[in-house]
């Protein structure tokens, strides 16, 4: 598209907007990446963004898209020159669709094995884990979620690989002895120019983390 103007709001540990990039980097979007502070939110997040506030946020010729499935489908529609992400069969792209869903609930469990302190962490482990053997048996012996072509449910979960390191270290377990399957798809994915570009490097992340923790009192 000649002229046309995509801005990218965002914040660098976000699993959220990795997932955005990669999918960006896929179609080979050229955009202008504007960093956020998520404690002094800019004006311009505010005014894209007035309800959720969140990022990421794509701004494409003035317009934008809030909440990152939404983006990566936007993407996959507007750019669709490329190969796409979601498969044309309609039940598949349920599926995919449905399972992009679910990764929210590996998110948040994963978020509580590093953001919450207390004698629960046996339950917060086992929690995470069982959600991550849930997508382990989607994934199956596939190459990837769509199969043999990376695709829309991998590049909605790509951004946790970033994470993993932190919630090994908190929930004081090994992925690869957990779900052996998922860090072969993650190493899979890895060799991907764009995933390793745009997936964070696992240490800084987890030294985001202990800030965090830091800065909320949590010990």
């Amino acid at each position: 598209m000649a002229n046309e103007e995509v801005i990218l709001l965002d914040f660098w540990p976000s699993m959220y907007g990795m997932r955005v990039r990669v999918a960006l980097a896929e179609k080979c979007v050229n955009f202008e990446y504007k960093e956020q502070n998520m404690i002094e939110k800019s004006s311009i997040l505010l005014e894209m963004n007035p309800i959720y506030k969140k990022i990421p946020v794509l701004i494409h010729n003035g317009k934008p898209i809030c909440e990152s499935l939404n983006v990566v489908q936007y993407i996959d529609e507007v750019w669709n020159d490329k190969v796409n992400f979601l498969p044309s069969d309609p039940y598949e792209k349920y599926q995919a669709m449905f399972w992009a869903d679910y990764v929210e609930k590996v998110f948040d469990t994963g978020r509580k094995l590093w953001m919450e302190k207390g004698g629960e962490k046996q339950t917060r482990k086992g929690n995470y884990i069982d959600t991550l053997r849930m997508l382990e048996g989607i994934l199956g012996d596939k190459l990837y979620f769509g199969g043999e072509k990376f695709g829309y449910l991998d590049i909605s979960l790509i951004g946790i690989c970033s994470w993993f390191d932190t919630y090994e270290k908190f929930g004081e377990f090994s992925t690869e002895v957990e779900t052996p399957k998922i860090i072969a798809w993650m190493k899979r994915c890895m060799k991907r120019e764009s995933v390793y570009k745009n997936v964070v490097e696992p240490l800084k992340v987890y030294d985001f983390a202990l800030q965090i923790r830091k800065h909320y009192g949590i010990e």
